[in-house]
């Protein structure tokens, strides 16, 4: 059925790219469209089967029971734990099976430096389901990767053994570097059409990765980055406050933007130069927090990754509508569409990053990605596999003529 679903070149009334048909388990994801004669991209990344099936025997990539073979990534991260399942189709791949729960394993993280045994637990129950569904879907390569929240507790490492032991899972806690690679590998199609450098940033639960890149070939050259210490959850719980009065909600919202502020300083002055160049500003963002805000922004009903992933928005709608939020109370803030009780508390600390980051690189437009870490190990996996089945069949070729 996922095969015959249309390329995502759907077009709103809205200034956008790489449309979707917004479909868990029936959406197809598009390498960027490359001009005859150029090579495809060579992905960095050697693939490693975290908590996949046995893998079968090698077939060429050309073989056609290759080409329906699955592949999946699982980003477990501070606030979610995301599993995708997909089959590669042409230069792209098509998503077969998705899952995503909000498990809150940062929970507290904070104020203990420990991950508690409740978010373990609820971590636990969401992980059981993935790994479920990577039996059922046979999946003949995986990568699982765990980030800033297992990176930061002193029980990570024990709690990423207990997921091995209960789950059969083999979770890698990926460096912030290399999170920040994973990200910008799934999302950078959805740059907007220009040149000069760019910036690409995700918008986490415990950290926030921002990146320069330049437009380079299929994939572009990460010219700089850099990892703070503070998603929407991790901020949440640093900067406390009352929201009884809207008073106290703009303190807290102020105190938020500064602590970001002062640690992004450093990336600010270090990319200071390359704003000053020719070429207009660039932004992408691809995190809960401005796939949520750009909702608000197209006032749907409920969230609707065909009309979000893609989306290119004026970056001063994107401003109004973190104050607007900002002044709101908790309970005014649930009823809004695309928010709810699960986002409702942390959705501020997104706006005060978010806000921060357009401070430091004040481009006129965002650009909006509902795609990031787990279709950037999707890529990498199957590039990496496509790789090493050819090398396997030109080595092949070579004995077959010795004898």
């Amino acid at each position: 059925m996922a095969d015959h679903i249309p390329p995502d070149t759907n077009r709103g009334q809205e200034k956008k790219r790489g449309g979707t048909s917004g479909k868990v388990a029936d959406f197809r994801y598009k390498r960027p469209s490359r001009s005859k004669g150029r090579k495809a991209p060579q992905l960095e990344i050697a693939a490693r089967p975290n908590g996949a099936a046995p893998r079968p025997n090698s077939r060429p990539a050309s073989h056609p029971r290759a080409r329906r073979q699955a592949y999946a990534a699982l980003d477990l991260g501070t606030n979610n734990c995301r599993l995708l399942i997909a089959r590669p189709s042409g230069e792209n791949f098509t998503v077969i099976d998705a899952f995503s729960r909000v498990v809150r394993l940062g929970e507290g993280l904070a104020a203990s430096g420990r991950l508690s045994d409740e978010a373990m637990e609820r971590t636990l129950a969401a992980l059981h389901v993935c790994a479920e569904k990577l039996r059922r879907r046979h999946v003949h390569l995986a990568r699982s990767v765990a980030t800033e929240a297992c990176r930061r507790a002193s029980n990570g490492a024990e709690f990423i053994e207990r997921v091995q032991r209960e789950t059969g899972i083999v979770l890698d806690i990926i460096s912030a570097q290399e999170e920040a690679r994973l990200a910008v590998l799934g999302c950078h199609v959805l740059l907007e059409d220009g040149a000069g450098p760019a910036v690409i940033f995700d918008i986490g639960g415990g950290s926030t990765e921002l990146v320069l890149v330049e437009p380079s070939g299929a994939v572009p050259r990460i010219l700089d980055w850099m990892s703070v210490p503070w998603g929407v959850v991790s901020l949440t719980d640093t900067v406390t406050g009352s929201d009884d009065s809207e008073e106290e909600r703009l303190d807290r919202y102020k105190r938020m933007r500064k602590t970001v502020l002062g640690s992004f300083a450093p990336f600010a002055e270090r990319i200071r130069e390359f704003a000053k160049g020719p070429d207009p500003i660039r932004l992408l963002g691809t995190s809960g927090t401005v796939t949520t805000l750009a909702s608000l922004h197209l006032e749907l009903p409920q969230y609707d990754r065909q009309a979000v992933d893609g989306l290119i928005v004026d970056s001063s709608d994107m401003r109004e509508i973190s104050v607007k939020l900002s002044h709101m109370s908790g309970p005014e803030r649930r009823q809004l569409p695309c928010i709810g009780d699960d986002r409702a508390n942390l959705v501020v600390a997104g706006c005060a990053i978010l806000e921060s980051i357009l401070d430091i690189w004040p481009s006129q437009t965002l650009g909006v990605a509902d795609r990031g870490i787990r279709e950037g190990i999707l890529r990498s996996l199957m590039a990496a596999d496509a790789d090493g089945d050819r090398s396997r069949a030109a080595l092949q070729r070579m004995r077959e003529q010795d004898v």
